[in-house]
């Protein structure tokens, strides 16, 4: 028998919103401004944040999302949610990979075929939430989106692309920003009651 719990207000969403936005100051930073300069201990320090703050927080996010969704309906009738949930879970478990990876100095060439999937996930995301008419969230997936079509240029040529790779880092960190109002949006709406865009 499931049990009934009492519906919450309180979404879990500002939890992955600010660990992608840190992930995406920490990596993008470092590629849109060259600082710090790559070095093994650079590297493994990069993806320490990489692997806890978007991995972990948007993983577990997505989880406590489909969870709550599926097997105790605490969230009530919002179906834009199971996208969010989709949405978190999957990119955390990528920046689990894209962490890892770079802690270790693997290789990061099969990335290219990364981006096709997540390309399409970002593009999927970007229309359930305009056609929600979640317009915050359909930004957030037209960054995602943008990243993912600079990596493309980035990842698929022969030698290193540093102009690519800048504007990876340019969107990431235009992203970050977003993901902070999120954050800030998210919480003040459910803690103090106001209305900010969200």
């Amino acid at each position: 028998m499931q049990p009934v719990l009492p519906p919450s207000a309180y979404l879990p969403v500002a939890i992955g919103f600010f660990g992608l936005a840190t992930g995406y100051f920490v990596w993008g930073g470092q590629s849109l401004f060259g600082f710090p300069k790559p070095s093994p201990e650079a590297n493994r320090t990069i993806a320490l944040w990489g692997f806890w703050m978007p991995g972990f927080m948007q993983f577990l996010t997505g989880v406590y999302l489909i969870v709550g969704l599926t097997w105790f309906d605490v969230f009530g009738n919002t179906p834009p949610l199971y996208m969010a949930g989709i949405a978190f879970t999957a990119y955390g478990v990528h920046w689990f990979v894209l962490a890892y990876r770079r802690y270790i100095g693997a290789s990061s060439e099969p990335d290219a075929w990364m981006l096709i999937p997540f390309l399409l996930m970002s593009l999927l995301g970007l229309g359930v939430f305009a056609a929600a008419n979640d317009y915050p969230l359909a930004i957030l997936f037209g960054f995602v989106t943008l990243i993912y079509l600079a990596e493309f240029p980035a990842k698929f040529a022969s030698q290193p692309q540093p102009r690519w790779e800048r504007l990876v880092g340019l969107w990431q960190f235009l992203a970050g920003f977003w993901l902070v109002y999120l954050t800030y949006a998210t919480a003040v709406n459910a803690s103090l009651g106001y209305h900010w865009w969200m």
